[in-house]
């Protein structure tokens, strides 16, 4: 259990809950939200449960409850009240508290139940873009911070892995395919970060669209063989860590797979969303969101 942490500072609880240090350290003084330990130097820290009431009361006081009616709750009360909401509300903001847990704690069976606590009412579509995305997002800055260990969000990536693959074998399965196009999704060399490019396998998938998928760290070279047996497909890429020059990489694209034909490539990912479209040769395309690239196999 060691691995597991059980400790945090006023800045974790902020980072994680979304409330200021600062309102925090009011609520202790004058609600008695929290009784925080005390270090040898009089620095606040916290633990697991300390950490679960902050995201409960996070969540009652962003329903619309005054934190001087919170603070009359006893725990149990509070975690009742927090069932009675979300029973009610958004399970959006309470279902992300509980991946967060999971989280932290390194517990699958929490994330397990908490997804299917969803997909009861939601379609895997519906979770990934209303709740893994933002969850993401905040990962992302909580391990930027300190909050969190990269480990953390290995953990998670993994979980939320196995359930695309799941569905997007399901969706395979069918091969119910509209159209004759074909959709080459990979990532470049170096670049190992395929959450978003699965994703987009999924979503092509829930489409009818016809994929291959290539998987991350792919060398361009090794690609070519693909157009001696599929002379027209579109290639889809997602960079985030940009190990070369984006335009060392383009010029690479052009050169090994739009030799002989111009091949559209649609990219997507942190790396580009700054790139002016208009500076891009006609075949290459930028996508600033998921949603967006999808939108037009709704029209």
């Amino acid at each position: 259990m060691e691995h597991i942490k059980q400790n945090f500072s006023i800045k974790d609880l902020e980072h994680l809950s979304g409330i200021k240090a600062h309102t925090i350290r009011i609520w202790e003084k004058r609600y008695n939200i929290l009784t925080p330990n005390r270090t040898e130097t009089n620095i606040r820290t916290y633990d697991l449960e300390s950490l679960q009431k902050i995201l409960n009361v996070t969540f009652l006081n962003g329903h619309g409850y005054k934190i001087s009616r919170i603070a009359k709750l006893s725990d149990p009360e509070i975690g009742k009240m927090v069932k009675e909401v979300a029973a009610t509300a958004s399970e959006e903001n309470r279902a992300i508290n509980s991946f967060k847990i999971s989280m932290v704690n390194f517990d699958s069976n929490l994330f397990h139940k908490t997804y299917l606590n969803l997909i009861n009412s939601k379609s895997f579509r519906e979770i990934f873009l209303e709740i893994f995305i933002p969850l993401l997002n905040e990962i992302g800055l909580l391990w930027q911070t300190d909050t969190i260990n990269p480990v953390h969000e290995h953990f998670l990536v993994g979980l939320i892995k196995q359930k695309l693959y799941l569905n997007i074998a399901q969706l395979e399965s069918s091969e119910d395919y509209e159209g004759e196009e074909l959709y080459v999704l990979f990532l470049p060399e170096n670049e190992i970060h395929d959450l978003g490019i699965l994703y987009l396998n999924y979503e092509l998938n829930f489409h009818h669209k016809k994929t291959i998928y290539l998987g991350p760290s792919m060398p361009l070279h090794d690609m070519r063989y693909l157009l001696d047996i599929h002379p027209n497909p579109t290639f889809i890429s997602y960079l985030t860590t940009e190990p070369r020059e984006l335009t060392e990489f383009l010029n690479e694209f052009d050169r090994v797979l739009s030799k002989d034909k111009k091949m559209e490539l649609n990219l997507f990912g942190s790396k580009i969303q700054s790139i002016d479209p208009n500076n891009l040769s006609s075949n290459v395309k930028i996508f600033k969101s998921i949603p967006e690239f999808a939108n037009q196999f709704s029209n």
